[in-house]
């Protein structure tokens, strides 16, 4: 049954939307904005552009994700998953560029979702997840080195070994007014919540560490000393003006924020779920996360994602409906009117602090470490994936990750796929089955597991494992669930050394996927009805009578059944 392209917030105002609903949405989707406020402006800032860019993204994409979302409690934002392939966007091909980007993405994740394939994207394997992951928090956590100690050193490189070179050389000039800044913030952030939380650590340390630089003098680099004023409206809509080598340049990059946004709003809805209860309708959510993204391109934002960590502050605050989201949303547009002048003094010592800690908690290390000792294969993606990302670039780390671990699921299904002779064990069953015996001049080999195209040169070569050559072969498929082109084209070719050498071979209880497979591709005329047995005591009847040089008669209604 397809899945109903409804976002969750009709679903919740057609049940009946109570004041006491309402009251306690409005209360989460508050905090959820102040939480949000910090986070917005530090991965604006690591991501290489203005941090009212971040805001932008909460307001209009975060509106967007929970009005459209199939989550009841998803809150969307930008987040620390993006800030690697934005940054990289930026300094190659400008905002203008990582407009495109976005809207490609956003477009990307729109047909993902019509065509029904949410589903698809929860099976991207876990150590690639956790090997990028951890990755982006490497990097993040080296971008915000400078800041953090307010280092007078010129523009940081991008590449990971001369970055750190370049942080090495410049460790002489710490500042001790940002470093003091920095780990005041960083000592807020970690011991407010055992004080209180009802208002967010993030939050109490932003203020804290404006007010202190305020109050104190401190030289301190802030948001405004960096960029100037922060702008106190949204801006209006924009198309960019990028020539078509560009946008085609820019449709790997696309792919990737496409790829990311899909796979972190899926992990943080089923988060959600796992505390509310609920049940994501996961191709409304793709739906809903593309129209954010081309919302949030348009109005001067950058990609936007679900949040984890925002999500779970929403349903740990009371929040139960989209609309907690959408008033997390107003908060941060309240926000930007009323006090976004403000903004400008906040330290960008302070946002390092925060980004930080954000690091951390993405780095996953425990969930690292406890790979470590998976499956070989599974450490070589998960190693493979990390490294691609620190040392090489996002895109590419999340494109070879999703193709090694392909090959090593298929190269896995290939393993578990066996063809073995069982003719002697026929023989010994018949007495107790009441069988028909395995006549003479006939084999009976076996195929267990999935025929796809990593397992169809075991079934060519059965012929070769062949002692002595039959008068006819029977392939039992009953342990065949599924078979594809290839797994055809091997059947195929046994079927044609079997001719070539005079032997008759017959398929018996083929499943319904196989056989209908064998149907559509218009191999069942090449096999013929006398070729297929519905059972394998039909089979063997049938080769009872070729054995002796007759014709078998075809059972017309059996093999009908099977060709349906």
């Amino acid at each position: 049954m397809l899945e109903v392209l409804v976002p969750k917030l009709v679903t919740t105002l057609k049940a009946g939307y109570t004041r006491a609903e309402l009251a306690r949405d409005a209360a989460a989707g508050v905090v959820v904005g102040i939480v949000a406020l910090p986070l917005c402006l530090a991965f604006a800032i690591a991501s290489g552009v203005e941090p009212s860019r971040g805001l932008n993204t909460a307001i209009v994409a975060g509106f967007l994700i929970s009005a459209l979302s199939g989550s009841r409690v998803q809150i969307g934002g930008p987040t620390g998953a993006f800030v690697v392939i934005v940054y990289g966007i930026v300094a190659k091909h400008g905002y203008d560029g990582l407009v495109v980007a976005t809207l490609l993405a956003g477009f990307m994740l729109i047909i993902l979702g019509l065509a029904r394939l949410g589903a698809l994207i929860k099976f991207i394997p876990y150590p690639v997840i956790t090997g990028f992951t951890s990755g982006i928090a490497v990097i993040i956590f080296s971008s915000q080195v400078k800041d953090f100690l307010g280092l007078q050193m010129g523009a940081v490189p991008p590449e990971f070994l001369e970055k750190w070179e370049a942080l090495l050389k410049a460790m002489p000039t710490v500042q001790p007014a940002t470093l003091g800044v920095a780990a005041g913030t960083l000592a807020i952030l970690l011991f407010w919540p055992k004080v209180s939380r009802k208002l967010p650590a993030p939050f109490v340390a932003m203020v804290a560490a404006t007010l202190a630089v305020q109050l104190l003098h401190l030289p301190v680099e802030t948001i405004g000393s960096r960029f100037g004023a922060v702008p106190t409206s949204l801006p209006f809509p924009t198309f960019p003006s990028v020539s078509f080598a560009t946008a085609r340049q820019l449709f790997s990059p696309a792919l990737t924020i496409a790829l990311l946004a899909a796979i972190e709003s899926l992990l943080s809805a089923v988060v959600a779920d796992g505390m509310i209860g609920g049940r994501t309708r996961s191709n409304m959510e793709l739906v809903a996360q593309g129209v954010a993204n081309v919302g949030s391109a348009l109005f001067g934002g950058i990609p936007a994602t679900g949040a984890i960590a925002r999500t779970a502050t929403n349903v740990k605050s009371g929040g139960r409906t989209p609309v907690a989201g959408i008033v997390h949303a107003a908060t941060l547009l309240l926000i930007l009117v009323f006090l976004g002048k403000w903004a400008a003094l906040v330290p960008l010592s302070a946002l390092a602090a925060v980004l930080v800690v954000v690091s951390y908690h993405m780095s996953e290390w425990r969930s690292f470490a406890s790979l470590l000792r998976a499956p070989k294969s599974d450490i070589l993606v998960l190693v493979v994936t990390f490294l691609l990302t620190v040392f090489i670039d996002l895109t590419v780390a999340v494109q070879i990750g999703v193709i090694s671990a392909a090959l090593l699921f298929m190269k896995r299904m290939a393993e578990v796929t066996h063809v073995a002779g069982v003719t002697d064990q026929l023989s010994e069953e018949e007495a107790e089955e009441g069988r028909p015996p395995v006549p003479k001049g006939v084999e009976v080999y076996e195929v267990n597991g999935p025929f796809f195209f990593g397992a169809a040169e075991k079934v060519k070569d059965v012929l070769g494992e062949v002692a002595r050559r039959p008068k006819v072969l029977i392939l039992l498929m009953k342990n065949v669930p599924a078979i594809d082109a290839t797994g055809l084209h091997a059947l195929e070719h046994v079927y044609q050394r079997c001719r070539a050498q005079g032997i008759a071979l017959i398929l018996a209880e083929v499943q319904p996927q196989p056989m209908k497979a064998i149907v559509r591709s218009r191999k069942f005329v090449l096999f013929g009805r006398q070729n297929l047995a519905k059972t394998l005591d039909m089979a063997l009847r049938k080769a009872a009578v070729i054995a002796e040089g007759g014709t078998p008669e075809v059972e017309r209604t059996g093999a009908r059944k099977l060709a349906h």
